[in-house]
């Protein structure tokens, strides 16, 4: 990478940082109090998982996640000329939704540890966890029902949606993992990774677009931007499920692959018709923890790995596309770009 290219990147980089942080700053105090307003049962874990209170109740310093999705829905208002003030109640939206499929997932997917410490169910039994989920699903639908906003009917009509759709992207998901590894296909899990992951930065995009008082085919290209951006970012996160560094991830390294996914990287590798994807294959079977290894080595040699972080790169490259349709200036449009650009850049 050339001096000048690096810089450009860093910079953009520091920029979604201090977006993030102001992201933070703006949307935290309208999340507390949404979540302060659940019953004492449902506040506890909620407020668990967001990293506000140790499991005995105890304060605690942790932040709930990067804030991308409410960081996307913000950025969109002010690129389509709103005021991102007066959107944080969306945003606030969005991130329970977020929080909501992570509680949900996280059971599903049986994960011990998110954000580097125990996931909420492993602390507070599948049932707790997932009942704390739904409080913040119907809460998230409150916090836009009581929003005086004119958008938020439409918000919180397009946000109902997008739970259906992210709640078939889950099932398929799920259904994936039953199915041999001969029995999947490319096509049908980048159309799941869409509707698990794509639906919801879309989305965010979308309602950040209604609250600027966008037309409706600027809505639908910022949906769009936020659909191809999130299918890149599933692609590295995919990436890094495989190869990250648990020190920054705060998983397991190799953890998809032990719990044996079909993350994309994966399925591209078992479909490589090479003879490592057919070796991939046969350690899927029966994938025991001293296997994690070997199975990485065999998805970097089928091209699994080279395959995902190209095709995230092609997504990069429609979103941007999509995002010139709805605003053509590409400095009006810097806070989308540069979250995008951050979302898929991650490397641990």
């Amino acid at each position: 990478m050339s001096e000048g290219l690096l810089a450009a990147h860093t910079a953009e980089g520091q920029e979604a940082v201090a977006l993030l942080d102001r992201t933070r700053q703006a949307v935290e105090p309208e999340l507390r109090r949404a979540v302060a307003s659940l019953p004492g049962s449902m506040r506890r874990i909620a407020s668990y998982h967001l990293g506000w209170e140790h499991a005995d109740g105890g304060p605690a310093a942790g932040q709930g996640g990067k804030a991308i999705r409410p960081g996307l829905v913000l950025a969109a208002a002010r690129a389509l000329g709103g005021q991102p003030a007066t959107a944080v109640k969306a945003a606030a939206a969005v991130e329970l939704i977020h929080n909501f499929t992570l509680l949900h997932d996280d059971v599903i997917d049986r994960d011990r540890t998110r954000r580097h410490r125990p996931t909420a169910w492993t602390v507070f039994g599948d049932a707790d966890a997932i009942l704390a989920g739904d409080a913040m699903q119907a809460l998230a639908l409150r916090v836009l029902a009581d929003d005086p906003h004119p958008a938020a009917p439409a918000a919180a009509a397009r946000l109902a949606a997008c739970v259906v759709e992210l709640c078939e992207g889950q099932h398929t998901d799920t259904a994936l993992e039953e199915r041999g590894c001969d029995e999947v296909n490319l096509e049908e899990c980048l159309a799941m990774a869409e509707a698990k992951t794509g639906a919801l930065l879309g989305c965010a995009c979308a309602l950040g677009a209604l609250y600027a008082g966008a037309d409706r085919d600027e809505v639908e290209a910022m949906d769009a931007f936020g659909r191809e951006a999130g299918l890149a970012f599933q692609l590295i996160d995919d990436v890094i499920g495989i190869w990250g560094d648990p020190g920054r991830t705060g998983k397991p390294a190799g953890a998809d692959l032990l719990a044996r996914k079909k993350s994309l990287p994966v399925v591209a590798a078992l479909t490589s018709g090479t003879a490592a994807g057919s070796e991939l294959a046969a350690l899927y079977a029966d994938l025991q923890a001293d296997d994690v290894e070997r199975a990485a080595e065999a998805v970097d040699r089928a091209g699994g790995r080279d395959w995902a972080q190209a095709h995230a790169a092609d997504r990069m490259a429609r979103a941007v596309q999509q995002l010139s349709r709805a605003v053509p200036d590409p400095e009006q449009a810097g806070g989308l770009l540069a979250l995008a650009e951050f979302v898929t850049r991650r490397t641990y």
